[in-house]
């Protein structure tokens, strides 16, 4: 197996239920930052085996999927035991040919946003091409540049004009749509702040960023997946995710 399809596979297992699969799919030393789940290849098994004794069946369903060298990253949505849908970004890490490391973000499933794009809609197809670094490197600069805000004034630089598609569930399409929603947070006192960037995955057309940061005064985990086309940032989905209170934490591995 590839190592997406092996990714694809371990979150399978939710619905599954094949604890065999994913034991051989994990590495022994299996690091986990979703802190709400114990650390370790063992706690991932005994997660999978109790969902099986739920009375409704875990659901998984992958809409994007792409690989940077050691790392897969899926945007899934899941319904775990009929709790409800949420939309994941999971990334995983591979070590030897198996799954050695895992992040993830989540958000509960929301109606579609105000130009009526939803968390998920749009191309699903992330194919490999020789645009991968290119398009590395106008996300990342863009995150360094505008959201981390090391360089605001070079906002419209990275856009076609008002060409942009938004899939984030508050904020309309376009610059006009991202300066509006900006607007309304700073009337209501609230700051959407990026401090440090993790990582920047790409691959083609695409690059996915892992930043963390406040929103609302709150400690905040950002995952943004970024499509570019011709050299401009052309459309957006992410999650957002509060950090746990570190007393509730069942590892201690943080969210990075």
């Amino acid at each position: 197996m590839t190592n997406i399809e092996k990714a694809k596979a371990l979150i399978g297992t939710f619905n599954s239920g094949d604890l065999k699969l994913a034991d051989s799919l994990l590495a022994e030393k299996y690091t986990q930052h979703n802190l709400a789940f114990a650390d370790g290849r063992d706690a991932f098994i005994a997660a999978v085996a109790g969902l099986q004794q739920a009375p409704v069946k875990t659901t998984v369903n992958v809409v994007r999927e792409f690989e940077d060298g050691d790392y897969v990253v899926l945007q899934v949505v899941y319904n775990f035991a009929g709790a409800g849908e949420q939309v994941n970004f999971d990334v995983f890490r591979f070590e030897n040919g198996l799954i050695a490391e895992h992040w993830d973000n989540a958000t509960p499933k929301a109606p579609a946003n105000p130009s009526g794009h939803t968390q998920i809609d749009g191309d699903t197809a992330i194919i490999p091409n020789g645009n991968t670094e290119k398009t590395r490197t106008i996300v990342a600069g863009f995150i360094g540049d505008i959201l981390r805000g090391e360089n605001p004034d070079k906002l419209t630089s990275y856009f076609d004009g008002d060409k942009y598609i938004q899939h984030n569930i508050a904020i309309a399409d376009g610059l006009s749509g991202l300066g509006a929603a900006l607007g309304e947070m700073a009337k209501a006192g609230i700051q959407m702040i990026y401090n440090r960037t993790f990582k920047v995955l790409a691959c083609g057309d695409y690059a996915f960023g892992m930043s963390e940061g406040t929103f609302g005064g709150k400690p905040t985990v950002y995952y943004d997946l970024f499509r570019v086309e011709n050299g401009f940032i052309a459309e957006h989905w992410d999650v957002m995710e509060e950090t746990m209170q570190k007393e509730k934490w069942a590892n201690q591995n943080g969210k990075f």
